[in-house]
C-alpha cells in the first residue's frame, strides 16, 4: 500500500520533530530575525527517509509546473535539489537540479548557478527554487534575482517548513507563487 501524501506528511513532521526541531532560548535566524524556535533542517535534509519524503512531496507539488530544474541558493537547497533530481529519475519524471552560489566562484568557470553542463543557460529553462526554512524569503529572493537575470523563467518558491513570518507576502509582492510543505503551525502544540 503507498502512503497518501498525509501520511507522508505526517511522517516528516515527526522525523522534523526528532531530528531538526528546537524550542526554547531565542536563536538569530539567518533573516537576522531572533525566535524561540528553531529549525535546522540538515539533519532531516540527509537522512534517509527525510529526504526521501521531501523529494516525494516537493515532486508532487510541482507536478503541473513542468519545471526544468530545482534548486536555490546554496547551502540549504543543495541536498533537497539533489534528493528531487534523484528520486524524479526513480519515479520516471525527471527533474534536473542546481544551485545559485552566494558569490560567483574566483576561479574555473567563475559561475554563480551551478549544474548546468558546458554550453547551457538557464534562459528560458521553467525553474523551481527550494528551500529549506523559509522566513522573510530572503534567500530564495536572492537566488530568483540571481536566476531571473539569466533568463530562468520562476515558476514557483517550495519551502520544506515556513515560518509564517512574512516570507510569503515578500514573494506575493515579487510576483512569486510561494507554497510550503509544512508550517511553523505543524510543529506547534
Amino acid at each position: 500500500m503507498t502512503a497518501t501524501a498525509t501520511d507522508k506528511r505526517a511522517r516528516l513532521v515527526e522525523i522534523v520533530k526528532q531530528r531538526s526541531f528546537q524550542e526554547g532560548p531565542e536563536m538569530k535566524l539567518a533573516s537576522g530575525k531572533t525566535s524561540t524556535f528553531y529549525f535546522n533542517m540538515k539533519p532531516t535534509m540527509l537522512d534517509p527517509e527525510g529526504a526521501a519524503l521531501i523529494a516525494e512531496l516537493m515532486l508532487d507539488a510541482i507536478a503541473a509546473d513542468n519545471a526544468d530544474l530545482v534548486g536555490g541558493l546554496e547551502m540549504g537547497a543543495v541536498p533537497i535539489a539533489s534528493a528531487i533530481a534523484a528520486v524524479s529519475h526513480v519515479q520516471n519524471r525527471p527533474v534536473g537540479a542546481f544551485f545559485v552560489r552566494k558569490q560567483a566562484k574566483e576561479h574555473g568557470t567563475q559561475s554563480l548557478v551551478e549544474g548546468l553542463v558546458r554550453g547551457d543557460t538557464m534562459k528560458d529553462k521553467r525553474v523551481v527554487i527550494v528551500e529549506d526554512v523559509t522566513t522573510t524569503g530572503g534567500s530564495a529572493l536572492k537566488a530568483a534575482k540571481a536566476l531571473e537575470a539569466e533568463g530562468a523563467n520562476i515558476v514557483r518558491v517550495l519551502t520544506i517548513v515556513d515560518r509564517l513570518d512574512g516570507a510569503a507576502d515578500a514573494f506575493r509582492h515579487a510576483g512569486l507563487k510561494f507554497v510550503p510543505i509544512l508550517t511553523l503551525s505543524d510543529f506547534r502544540s
